[in-house]
């Protein structure tokens, strides 16, 4: 059945948004966030400090999107303003893991992982806090997505494959993900 679907997300005070055909940009304290869509027939609209998203003839697939379009821009909303933070612990217990941060290049560089002489190399936005604690790494970005992804990929990038995970336990693993902590 085909009826009208309407989602309304409210901005904050300090909060700007601009609608620029599919792009929604999201403007706040810590930076800014731009979100792309490529749904057809979904309309988009920014009247004072509300973006309305709605399909007028929705199917079950049209709700779906409209929710994930809803979800995409309340994250943005909630970078902007706290921000999102992933911590990740370096394991090595057969070999020393190095972590080298270069920011000239914009990459990450793991160094001897099970001792293999190629270095490991994952290469991250501009927009990102990327910090070395002793066996912790800090990823902090207003961006969800982006935060998430560099996570996501240093631990991709450190999986043992075709040894027994049991005792192969070297790695970087995400251990915690947190909103609000950029400050």
């Amino acid at each position: 059945m085909k009826k009208e679907i309407k989602k309304i997300i409210t901005l904050p005070e300090n909060v700007h948004a601009k609608i620029e055909g599919r792009k929604v940009i999201v403007n706040g304290p810590l930076g800014e966030v731009e979100k792309s869509f490529n749904f057809k027939g979904i309309k988009m609209e920014l009247k004072d400090k509300t973006i309305t998203i709605m399909h007028e003839k929705a199917t079950k697939k049209e709700k779906k999107m409209i929710n994930t379009m809803a979800s995409k821009i309340s994250s943005a909303v909630e970078g902007v303003i706290k921000g999102f933070e992933y911590k990740l612990q370096i394991c090595s217990i057969h070999f020393p893991i190095t972590i080298k941060i270069d920011k000239a290049n914009d990459m990450i560089i793991i160094k001897n992982f099970l001792g293999e002489s190629k270095d490991r190399i994952v290469k991250f936005p501009k927009n990102t806090d990327i910090n070395v604690d002793g066996d912790i790494i800090t990823v902090k970005s207003v961006d969800k997505d982006i935060a998430g992804n560099i996570a996501a990929n240093v631990e991709h990038i450190t999986r043992v494959s075709a040894r027994d995970r049991r005792i192969f336990q070297d790695g970087i693993w995400i251990i915690k993900k947190e909103k609000g902590r950029l400050r």
